[in-house]
């Protein structure tokens, strides 16, 4: 599958972790979040599973490691003004919380 996306693998040494911390840390955050709490219905539902997580992780998830602040912040970020909305995903595993622009 890796092939036929063009990505070429890269072997970390057994047993070392620590090579490759942002993505053991990623994994992790996705088994704790999301893939202990669904059930796989196939590949397609997991692809929508993974894509909409990292849709969160990246857009309305605060990050401890970059100051608690968002990686791709939308436009919503840091208003003060306008009516608190909720956007969900997942039907309600995630929610984000943000203001709307009026």
């Amino acid at each position: 599958m890796l092939e036929q996306a063009g990505i070429r693998p890269v072997q970390a040494p057994p047993s070392a972790p620590n090579c490759n911390s942002y993505l053991e840390r990623f994994n992790g955050s996705f088994k704790r979040e999301a893939a202990s709490r669904v059930i796989f219905f196939g590949e397609s539902y997991l692809r929508r599973v993974v894509n909409e997580y990292l849709a969160h992780f990246h857009q309305e998830r605060n990050h401890q490691g970059r100051s608690v602040k968002i990686i791709e912040p939308g436009e919503e970020v840091g208003l003060t003004e306008g009516q608190i909305c909720r956007r969900e995903r997942l039907g309600g595993m995630f929610n984000y919380y943000y203001r709307d622009a009026a």
